[in-house]
């Protein structure tokens, strides 16, 4: 399990590199219902960088996000060190709920910047467990701090 090192940082070229392939990841995305692309570069400490887009699917709830893809592809390939995030869309959105928990379960102090398809300012960072500060955990350990 990778925990996210919540003192690691990038650097700015690293940043402007994350964003530049999750923009480009982004144009794989097959999102015929909504047009809405999103795309996601996962950095890791191996230097590895990980990519997605959303894959939009007639029934809903089969879609799967652009940070649970790169995010699987890493843990496909045993690369579960990780050190930043950046998701891109039209509008600047969030990973949502499912996303959050799903890459909680692999590393809640994940930092992640969040920016736009054509460029402009980022967000960030936020860590993953800011954004779902009372995560599900499988063991006690792992619970969020309640006071």
């Amino acid at each position: 399990m990778c925990t996210g090192d919540p003192k690691a940082t990038i650097t700015q070229l690293q940043l402007e590199e994350l964003v530049r392939v999750a923009q480009e990841a982004s144009k794989a995305a097959y999102n015929p219902y909504s047009k809405f692309s999103v795309g996601c570069a996962l950095l890791c400490k191996s230097g590895k960088i990980y990519t997605g887009s959303n894959i939009e699917n007639a029934s809903f709830s089969v879609t799967i996000c652009a940070e649970r893809v790169a995010a699987s592809q890493a843990i496909h390939r045993d690369d579960r060190d990780w050190l930043a995030m950046t998701v891109v869309s039209p509008s600047r959105v969030t990973p949502c709920g499912v996303c959050r928990q799903f890459l909680s379960e692999f590393s809640p102090h994940l930092p992640i910047w969040i920016g736009y398809l054509q460029g402009g300012d980022l967000t960030g960072p936020m860590l993953v467990s800011q954004m779902l500060p009372f995560a599900m955990t499988l063991s006690p350990s792992q619970e969020s701090n309640l006071s």
